[in-house]
């Protein structure tokens, strides 16, 4: 959106009913023309502006768009989605968002997309991410970490997407998380996370944290690799989810929670990984993206260490430390 449309669009909020032409001019410094092109503008992107000769405009409706616009004035950030940038499609937001981090981009800088061509999601599998309908973000992050200690900011970011979450839903308690990043809504995948890392030596330079959630897209929109393993916001509360207001709350939320992750460590947002760590004491299938091509390591989850790896307890009695896998979680016999 051009700076004078962004200002036009701001003095109808304001003004909360019809604002003449003559006003917006005088309001605003600019001609009378120039205030129609901004409106022009404004109606171009979505918005319903209402107006007549003579009569003034009215901002009558905004469209369903996360617009810096529409998200940045609910925010109660400090540092986070400050700096915001807006695509209508791209192929990934953790491209566009390294890219940005590579330019010098400034801690906390937010990328979002309506679409994505390409989304990833770990180990290189796709993100199902249809326009204008769920949430595709990411984040460049300047933490002061060692390169060992960075990866539980994923786990970190996990909670406050399925704090985040739970809010929406009339069932809080349905939503899970899924070591190490993963958030469930009744057991189907709602939220993927995505964290890559550029390093100097032993030190993060920056990472990107990128985040899709599934927010109003209908399952039965899902291609069939995933509509038996996936849900979104909306199928599991039977009416759609407000994404301006998803956004805006998930950005308060993550802001806050890494502020203590950066301050206290994971130690401190340990206790709410754990609320929803709901696969303690299930079977689970672990193959190990560290070993490669090491046999698959098969037992029960026993929690998470202090360090934020997976405890996995063998049929042995022995226990295994998993600090990068993907893990199945098997099925219960009936």
């Amino acid at each position: 959106m051009n700076e004078g449309a962004a200002h036009v669009l701001g003095a109808l909020r304001h003004a909360g009913s019809t604002l003449s032409g003559e006003a917006l001019s005088t309001q605003l410094g600019v001609s009378r023309a120039q205030v129609w092109k901004h409106v022009e503008a404004l109606r171009g992107l979505g918005y319903r502006v209402e107006g007549e000769p003579g009569g003034g405009y009215r901002l009558a409706a905004a469209p369903d768009r996360l617009y810096a616009e529409e998200v940045v004035p609910r925010l109660a950030t400090r540092w986070l989605a400050r700096h915001y940038t807006w695509l209508d499609e791209t192929d990934s937001t953790n491209r566009v968002a390294a890219e940005l981090a590579r330019s010098g981009a400034p801690h906390g800088a937010t990328v979002v997309a309506e679409g994505q061509t390409a989304g990833r999601g770990r180990l290189g599998r796709r993100f199902f991410s249809p326009p204008y309908l769920n949430l595709y973000t990411s984040i460049v992050l300047r933490p002061h970490l060692d390169t060992a200690r960075a990866p539980t900011a994923i786990l970190a970011a996990a909670v406050a997407v399925a704090e985040t979450a739970a809010a929406f839903v009339p069932d809080p308690g349905a939503v899970e998380i899924k070591w190490p990043n993963d958030v469930l809504l009744g057991g189907r995948k709602t939220s993927g996370i995505l964290m890559e890392m550029g390093a100097e030596a032993t030190r993060v330079a920056h990472l990107v944290l990128g985040i899709g959630v599934n927010l109003n897209v209908d399952r039965s929109s899902f291609p069939d690799e995933f509509r038996a393993l996936a849900t979104s916001l909306s199928t599991h509360r039977g009416a759609p989810v407000d994404r301006i207001d998803f956004a805006a709350r998930l950005y308060d939320t993550l802001e806050a929670v890494l502020d203590l992750h950066a301050q206290d460590g994971f130690e401190a947002v340990r206790p709410r990984f754990e609320a929803r760590f709901r696969m303690r004491g299930r079977r689970v299938r672990v193959v190990d993206a560290v070993s490669g091509g090491a046999a698959p390591l098969e037992g029960v989850a026993a929690g998470i260490d202090a360090d934020g790896a997976l405890v996995v307890e063998r049929a042995d009695g022995g226990r295994t430390r998993v600090v990068a896998g993907d893990v199945t979680i098997e099925k219960e016999s009936t």
